[in-house]
């Protein structure tokens, strides 16, 4: 992407600040990598880790696997129009839309792909509008005013983010709502999971590095936005100072209706995140390989000094310790003891409940295997059920009840003392050790069904005592293992939650630099070692508050001094093997799994699906194919002016004789497509005659419609729009950004959009007003931004 340069040679705004914050940032990052090779490499020499776990973990859990696909109307920002889309959610949770089905099976290049990092999935269009409201200063919506997006149906789905595009979906029914909704939770759940701790070093370097850097800044607290990849995060990083700047300088000069200016603001938003994403990224993928260049050298010297630099590293911490350790206890006495509790017991309960109900889940599961079995299903009929349970920890939708007993966590009272930006933070930490735990239970029982069922026979009864006797061993190492997650969970939370003392013996430090070897100062930061020894000291305290809260017994935690240890000693034998195929050794492997897809850019195999195609009850396959126009709405009327609108359209409605065919019946809904139509604009019907060919076709993944010959369809409607010329008063202003931003990829649009914000940053400076452009042949006021 090219860099907009203003005349006085001066970056962009954008492009200047995201320098200056990587550079800040590259500078902690470079120092933390040293310490976090040191730490992992005296990790790989002398070992160590908490109590070993009872269930087994399974690497790669949705290998071959989709979570869930079907069709959505989705809103385009190009044309204004609503259209059917056939979504598919592949295992990497990231959202591609197609054409059709037939597109995605073809492995065609999809119209779009959203990485949910970062964004909330919202249900209504007042959620959405109390967000947007908060966009603008001073602009917020009159009451009963619409959106500038009109929802072809009521029940919407939307992602929100507070930098980038918003998406718009909405379905007929809301058995679909339901469901997608939790799938799109699920994804922002996923993307918002942090960074992989497979990465030993990268990993908390880049943590640490953004920690101390926020510090810095003021900043104790946990962060909502640390969401995503590295360079999201770092994006997300520049936007945090760059947003507000940006919409105080650029806000005032938005022109228009509220929903318009609102509009804008938010392509303009999404321009300039853009910008600052794809500079993070480049910027940080350039920091990382200045790294890497030096590990060979590190290491070196790390594994020839191993010892030294540990006793260097233990003496300083043993002088920072006797300096500030006293005052830090003191300090920690009067402000921190005294809430550990009501911490403690605000994350407890609801955690509690959450990893109570998965347990509670996983019985009933197979509590139904059991029963089918028992009535004749042999292991036929287990195989198939068993096919089902194995992906039970990723299917949203019957993960949904374990995941809003969590939702209820509420630091209120807490937040402000302990800068705690949101309580989402925890709750999808738990939610997503929630799934882990489910996932491993389900893999254990898996292996250990499979081993005793294992060239055996066995008849109804005694295949249900094997199925009991697997469950109870579960069930037992289920409640040791989330014991043991809870308490972790626990404490990392409430470490999160800390107050700031770390500004208090500043100007002490510098001085203790000077007892470390210059050899050994890549890996020994005096900043690190006083957050450690404050730390500890935290640490302390928080294990006493879980220790006691342990023994309570509506928690349901195990104490510290039981540990289970060789208690099946031959089973994590059994975690070598690979994942066991139900289909194929129970079921003749003939059969194809239900909702199993291609696509993907697999050609050679299918993708067996997590969660099943949506079926709505007492109703056929959906006549709605991808190629189907929904028509949207051109500008959105304000209060008297849309009741106007609603009843001009309703009249064509009104003029129908009985003489005329009636048009095919649409399933029902209180807002179906064909009352969108005649709430946007006049419409001529044709009505053509049709085969039965056409008529087949491909309909939101649930079946074609030959499965609607009862219904003796003859007749289909075609629509044919009449485009009036609207009036000047009608032409907004920002009409014109408006086609330019909402192209991907449109250089042009974000050119246009930073050398505004140059304009606004040049008069905020006092320097002279650069008149804006306009061309002689458009409308007075053409450009989204007046001076």
């Amino acid at each position: 992407m090219s860099l907009t340069v203003s005349s006085n040679c001066h970056l962009s705004l954008p492009t200047a600040r995201t320098r200056q914050v990587m550079g800040e940032f590259g500078h902690v990052y470079e120092q933390q990598y040293a310490v976090a090779l040191f730490n992992s490499v005296r990790f790989e020499i002398e070992g160590g880790g908490g109590p070993q776990s009872q269930l087994l973990h399974r690497k790669n859990p949705l290998e071959d696997r989709s979570i869930f696909s079907g069709g959505l109307f989705q809103y385009l920002e190009e044309n204004k129009r609503w259209r059917n889309r056939f979504v598919f959610v592949a295992d990497t949770y990231n959202i591609s839309f197609y054409e059709n089905k037939v597109a995605h099976e073809r492995s065609l290049h999809p119209k779009g792909t959203i990485n949910c990092a970062g964004y909330k999935a919202l249900t209504s269009m007042e959620e959405y509008l109390e967000l947007i409201n908060t966009s603008l200063p001073g602009i917020k919506a009159k009451v009963g005013s619409g959106p500038f997006v009109k929802c072809a149906t009521q029940f919407p789905l939307i992602l929100w983010h507070p930098y980038a595009r918003h998406h718009y979906f909405c379905v007929l029914t809301e058995k679909e709502q339901k469901k997608w909704h939790a799938v799109l939770q699920d994804c922002v759940r996923h993307s918002n999971n942090g960074l992989s701790e497979e990465c030993r070093v990268q990993t908390p370097a880049f943590t640490d590095a953004m920690r101390l850097h926020r510090q810095a800044q003021g900043h104790y607290g946990t962060w909502d936005m640390m969401c995503g990849g590295p360079p999201q995060i770092l994006a997300n990083l520049v936007m945090e100072t760059l947003h507000p700047e940006l919409r105080n300088l650029i806000g005032p000069r938005l022109k228009g209706k509220i929903q318009q200016r609102q509009r804008n603001w938010m392509l303009i938003s999404e321009a300039v995140y853009k910008q600052v994403l794809s500079q993070t990224q480049a910027q940080y993928e350039a920091l990382v390989q200045t790294c890497e260049v030096e590990i060979s050298r590190l290491d070196a010297v790390l594994r020839t000094d191993m010892d030294q630099i540990i006793t260097s590293k233990e003496h300083v911490s043993g002088k920072i310790r006797a300096l500030v350790l006293p005052r830090a206890e003191q300090l920690l006495r009067g402000s921190v003891q005294p809430f550990l509790s009501s911490i403690l017991e605000a994350l407890m309960e609801p955690t509690s409940r959450g990893f109570s109900e998965v347990r509670d889940v996983f019985f009933r599961e197979l509590v139904e295997v059991s029963k089918n079995t028992l009535n004749g299903g042999g292991k036929d009929k287990l195989g198939e059920h068993m096919e089902k349970i194995s992906m039970l920890a990723f299917h949203p939708v019957k993960m949904q009840s374990c995941y809003e007993k969590v939702e209820q966590l509420n630091l209120e009272g807490l937040q402000q003392r302990f800068d705690v930006s949101s309580p989402s933070v925890f709750i999808q930490r738990a939610q997503i050790l929630m799934r882990e735990q489910m996932d491993n239970a389900v893999y254990t029982f898996e292996h250990l069904l499979h081993q005793s069922l294992e060239g055996k026979v066995q008849g109804g009864e005694d295949l249900c005592k094997t199925i009991h006797c697997c469950q109870d061993r579960v069930l037992k190492k289920y409640d040791y293992d989330s014991s043991t997650v809870r308490k972790k969970f626990f404490r990392e939370a409430t470490l999160a939650t800390r107050m700031e003392p770390y500004n208090l013996w500043s100007r002490d430090l510098p001085r203790f630099q000077e007892l470390i070897f210059e050899d050994f100062s890549q890996f020994i930061l005096v900043e690190n070692v006083f957050e450690e020894v404050v730390l500890q000291s935290v640490t302390k305290d928080i294990m006493m508050a879980v220790k006691e809260a342990a023994v309570q017994k509506k928690h349901n935690l195990y104490r510290d001094s039981m540990i289970l240890t060789n208690s099946d000693p031959n089973l994590h034998l059994l975690g070598e093997n690979p994942s066991v195929d139900w289909a194929t050794q129970y079921r003749g492997g003939n059969e194809e799994p239900e909702g199993a897809l291609g696509g993907g850019g697999q050609s050679s195999r299918r993708r067996r699906q997590v969660v099943s195609m949506i079926q709505l009850d007492e109703m056929g396959p959906l006549p709605y194919e991808s190629c189907l126009e929904v028509p949207g709405v051109d500008f959105i009327p304000e209060e008297g002016e849309m009741e106007e609108v609603e009843v001009k359209a309703q009249e064509p409605k009104e003029q129908e004789t009985p003489t005329e065919p009636d048009p095919p019946k649409e399933p029902d809904s209180s807002d179906s497509v064909q009352e969108i139509r005649y709430h946007s604009k006049p419409v001529v019907e044709m009505m053509v005659s049709a085969s039965e060919e056409d008529l087949a076709v491909l309909t939101n993944g649930t079946g074609t419609l030959e499965d609607w010959k009862e219904e003796e369809v003859t007749l289909i409607t075609t629509v044919v729009e009449e485009m009036h010329r609207k009036s000047p008063q009608w032409m907004s202003a920002p009409q014109e950004v408006n086609e330019q931003l909402v192209e991907t990829g449109n250089e042009a649009a974000i050119k246009n959009a930073i050398q505004e914000i140059e304009i606004a940053v040049q008069e905020e400076d006092g320097e002279r007003i650069t008149e804006c452009a306009v061309d002689s042949d458009s409308e007075p006021g053409d450009t989204a931004l007046h001076e």
